[in-house]
This record gives C-alpha cells, structure tokens and sequence, in this order.
C-alpha cells in the first residue's frame, strides 16, 4: 500500500535514523484485519532482524513514536508484529481534496525507458467469424494493453491473422464444391460467417466419407487420411505454396470476405490493433530460419524429408517443423512471426501472447525453440494463458457450427438491454438515438464486465441473462451508479476550495479508503496480468458508495460543510469509476 508507506516513510525513516542509527528505506502496510481495531496496519517483523530489539518492544516504541510526531496519528495497538494505527478523519479529508486536483490519479504517464510492450491478441483464422471465445481473447488482449498503458508502458496492440494452412482450404475446397457460385452479397449473410458455414459443410462431408472408409475396411486413422475431401485440401495447400494462381485468386477473395466481417465485429467490440501481421508473410521467413536452423544442429532433417526438433530432454516432444509434403505449421510461422516483430520494434522489451490454455504447451515449444536459436529476446515472451468460455451445453467446437457468434451474441444483449430498460421505465424523455447509444452501453458493459470480472486462468460458464442483471455484480449496476451520481452532480457544483470536515461519517471514510487502494490496484492488475484485480476493485467502491448513498444525508443535510465535502466524494468516485471502467473498455452512461 504504496500511498501509507510514502504518508509515513519520512516519520519512520527519521525514527530508525535517530535511535538504531540505521537507514531503511521501505516499509510495509497492509490493510487492518476485520475485527481488529486500526485504520492501517504497519507491518514490524520484517525490520526486527535490522535492529537489536525484540518485536513487541520495536512495535511500542514505533507505535509511540508515531502517535507523537505524527498529527493525524492518535492511536495504536500492538498484535505479534503487527502495528495497527488509528488516523484522524482529517487525513482522508486531505487525501480526497489532494485527489480532486488530480484527474489522471493513479495513472502513470507513458515512460520512454520502458520501451514498447506488444500485445498479441485475437489472432483469428480466415475460415470461419469470431465467436465467444474470440471475445474474451479480444477483451484480455484490449485491457492488458490499458492496464500497461495505465503503469507508464508503450504498447503496440497487434494480431496475426492465420490467413493459410490447411484450414483456409478446407473452407476453399467446400465453397468450390457445395456454393454454386453463390457469395455473401447474394445469400445476404454476413460475409465471414458465409465462410464459415463452408468450413462446417466440410467437416460434414469428411465424417460422411470417414465413415464410409470404415465401412469398407479401412481403419479410422487411415480413413482420416484416405478420404477423398481431405486429400482436396492437402492438394489445394500444395497448390498455394507454389503460387497456383487459380488457387491464389480464389484464397484472396474469400479471405476479403472474412476480413470486411472481422472489421464489422472489431468496430461492436470497440476494439482497434496498431499492427497486423500475417501467416501469409511471415511463414516464409520462418521456413528460412528453419532451414538455417540445421546448419547450427537445431534441427535435422528425417528420411522423409520433413524437418524437426526432439526436445525430449527438455520434458517435451519431438516436433515437426516443416511436414514431409515441404508444408509448414503453426509453429513455423510463429517463428518467423517472432522475429519479424523484433525487427519491426528493436526498443521491444516485452510481447504478450493472450492466447487460451489449449495453446500452452504450444508456446512452451515456442519459447524454448527460440531459446535454442539463441535468440537473446527470449525472456521478454510471455504467454497469457486463459480458460475457455463454455456454454450451459458444454465446449463450442467450430467444425461443428457448436459455437456463438460474436455479432449474434452482441445482437442479442443489446435486445435484452432494450427490453430490461423498458420494463424499468427509465427511459422516458430519451430520443430514439439516445435510446439505442444507451442500450450499446449497457450491452456491451455487461458483456465486457462479466467476461473481464472472471481471473484469466479460470474457465467461464458464460449465461447471457445473469451478465445484463441491473443488480449484484454486473456491468449494468457499476454504470446505473455512475448515472446516478451523475444525476446529482448534474444540479449541483462542486466547490473547489471547499471547506473540510474535521470528523467524516465512517461511510465516507470506507470509501475514501477504497478509492486510496486505486494505485495498488493498477500495479497488481499488471504484475498478474489479470482485469479481475481492477473488476474486483470496481465492485467493492460501488458496494461502499451505494451503502453509503443510502444511509447518508447529501444534500439534505443542513450542515454546508458536509454537504459541500459529500459533494466532491461523489465527484471523486465518479471521476474513479469512469477511470477504472475505462480500463476494462466499458463505457460509462451520463444517465441511465
């Protein structure tokens, strides 16, 4: 708790300076346990060992020593180490006036010496529309970058867009087969879900065929390789490689259907990339680095000529680089992905890859291949493992058309919203734009804040109804508080030079504390790389501030100094909420 420890650093610096004639420069302090009395807690066992004192005694005497020369300090006790203080009301009095000149408060500006973090995310692939589980890799990617950006980090927010492989032709080959010539404009579907449908269709055909090898005697591994439509697309991606320009002509149209609906979901999302990269460019110059990689006895190369890597001895597995057909993987591409980022940004000191815990052993392949490259970056990777999003009915699988589409889903929320606002009747007096800014707002809101509220590591049961709720833990009710204040503030200004009270309602000063938290928070959503940390944070002000709006006069006390002080605490939570929301990508309604 950064802002107690720069409060009291010079007292306590003083104090060990003066009767140890020593020089300690950090000090602990940590919230007062429930039950104990104290504001703060200071913690003393970890100083014992630079003095000779035992703790009870070097407790006391700190104790003492604070209550002394400390004016906003009246009180202390002493529980096994731990040094719990009680403050004046006046302290946090300060704290907020100090804070209400302070827009960007618990912001860092950008620093120049931290060099650029980048932030892979999404990351889609050109054969079928973003789904839920794109979304929540969307909304990580987009608030780590807010939250590096909030600790003084550069970022560049980028994708690699898997725009080839086998995949992209298994899409390819059943738009040839089943279409008809037909296309988006004319079947009138949005155009990266019309390519999907095809990658569906293809995975129908493939188990009809599976199956009926099977009958036929084959085995299924070897019916899975044999069957006709598969053994189209292995052709088709051969025919790709080697600059087939039929098969270059059709890959470039359907891949221009794709990105025109991935820009129509990115823009729902609110989410915007600095950089895209693409498999198309990048897998070359990994096949390069590769091939390169034999000469330095990286890799070798088997009788059928496909390229790999035994890592066996590092607890992994053999790994294929490039296939016997002369086709390369996910892997190979990644590589060249790597360092073609490293030489786009040489001040680099960080990339971040949000990418689902399906994918880590992937990435362990990864960073140690690169680390046998001997490529001096590799400690600046880092993988932002996630859990899936499931549905009541279990995981969404692609091939199978089991998934949400995250346009649908979008569409959906907002008609909830529409409905729940309407049957709470706040809506009057809104225009018919205002109506439909407002129920984006509190869609998106709700979406963006149960997705974020959940710890990365951990998987989602995602239920559409329970994330709109205008009560308990939702986006809806930390925005329906923030219109709320809004409404007060709205009529009532804010004087700046506003008196202060010497005694605060106990109301006030749990929320004063809470809103002191705020930098610590910042700090620890970045060391954890986890939204939750700031969703968490979020929750317990709004908690604090609707315990007191309830049970506390504000303008109706008669008392202007309160009334005045209650004032700027609004505006300071307002002002707070709108910060931290922001980073978690949700917008704020003025009122609601």
């Amino acid at each position: 708790m950064k802002f107690y420890s720069q409060q009291f650093s010079p007292f306590l610096k003083e104090f060990f300076r003066d009767n140890y004639s020593v020089e300690i420069d950090s000090f602990d302090f940590v919230k007062t346990k429930d039950g104990f009395n104290g504001d703060i807690t200071m913690l003393v066992f970890p100083l014992q060992n630079k003095v000779d004192n035992d703790l009870e005694s070097l407790s006391n005497e700190i104790g003492s020593f604070l209550v002394d020369k400390v004016n906003w300090v009246f009180d202390f006790n002493v529980v096994k180490g731990f040094l719990n203080l009680n403050i004046l009301d006046i302290f946090y009095a300060n704290f907020l006036k100090d804070m209400n000149e302070n827009p960007n408060y618990g912001h860092k500006p950008i620093a120049r010496d931290k060099g650029i973090t980048l932030v892979e995310f999404s990351s889609p692939n050109t054969n079928k529309p973003l789904h839920l589980g794109h979304i929540r890799n969307n909304l990580l990617g987009d608030s780590i970058t807010r939250i590096l950006n909030a600790n003084g980090y550069k970022t560049i927010k980028t994708q690699i867009i898997n725009d080839r492989g086998i995949h992209i032709c298994k899409s390819m080959i059943s738009w040839l087969k089943f279409a008809k010539g037909t296309t988006p404009k004319s079947k009138g579907i949005k155009p990266d879900k019309f390519v999907g449908n095809f990658y569906v269709l293809f995975e129908k055909e493939y188990q009809k065929q599976i199956k009926n090898l099977i009958s036929r005697g084959y085995k299924k591994d070897e019916a899975e390789r044999k069957a006709p439509i598969f053994l189209e697309a292995k052709e088709m991606l051969q025919k790709w490689e080697s600059g087939d320009e039929k098969t270059i002509k059709l890959w470039k149209r359907m891949n221009s259907w794709v990105y025109t609906g991935f820009d129509k979901t990115y823009k729902s999302l609110g989410i915007k990339f600095d950089k895209n990269y693409y498999e198309s460019d990048t897998y070359l110059k990994g096949k390069k680095i590769v091939e390169k990689g034999i000469s330095l006895d990286v890799f070798y190369k088997k009788q059928d000529d496909s390229i790999c890597i035994d890592l066996t001895e590092d607890g992994l597995d053999e790994k294929v680089l490039i296939r016997s057909d002369g086709t390369s993987v996910y892997m190979t591409q990644d590589i060249g992905t790597a360092m073609q980022r490293f030489e786009d940004f040489p001040e680099m000191k960080g990339m971040i890859y949000t990418v689902g815990n399906e994918q880590e052993y992937h990435f362990k392949t990864l960073f140690l291949i690169l680390k046998k490259l001997r490529i001096k970056w590799t400690n600046m990777l880092y993988h932002l493992s996630y859990g899936m999003v499931d549905l009541p009915d279990g995981k969404m699988k692609s091939r199978e058309g089991n998934v949400v589409d995250a346009d649908d889903l979008m569409s959906k929320m907002k008609i909830t919203a529409k409905q729940i606002s309407s049957k709470l009747g706040r809506l009057e007096g809104y225009s018919k734009s205002e109506k439909n800014d407002l129920h984006e707002k509190i869609s998106l809101g709700a979406l963006k804040y149960y997705i974020l509220k959940v710890d990365p590591k951990k998987t989602i049961l995602f239920d559409p109804e329970r994330s709109i709720d205008f009560n308990g833990n939702t986006g809806p009710f930390i925005q329906y508080t923030f219109a709320r204040i809004q409404s007060i503030l709205k009529s009532n200004n804010v004087d700046s030079n506003v008196k202060l009270p010497i005694k605060l309602d106990p109301k006030e000063i749990s929320i004063i504390k809470q809103l002191i938290l705020y930098p610590d928070i910042i700090e620890q959503s970045l060391k954890s790389l986890s939204p939750a940390i700031i969703s968490n944070y979020i929750y317990e002000l709004v908690k604090r501030f609707n315990s007191f709006y309830q049970n506390i006069t504000i303008l109706g006390t008669k008392n202007v100094v309160k009334k005045n002080f209650r004032l700027m605490l609004l505006k300071n939570v307002a002002k707070n909420l709108n910060n931290s929301c922001g980073l978690l990508g949700i917008k704020l309604p003025q009122k609601m």
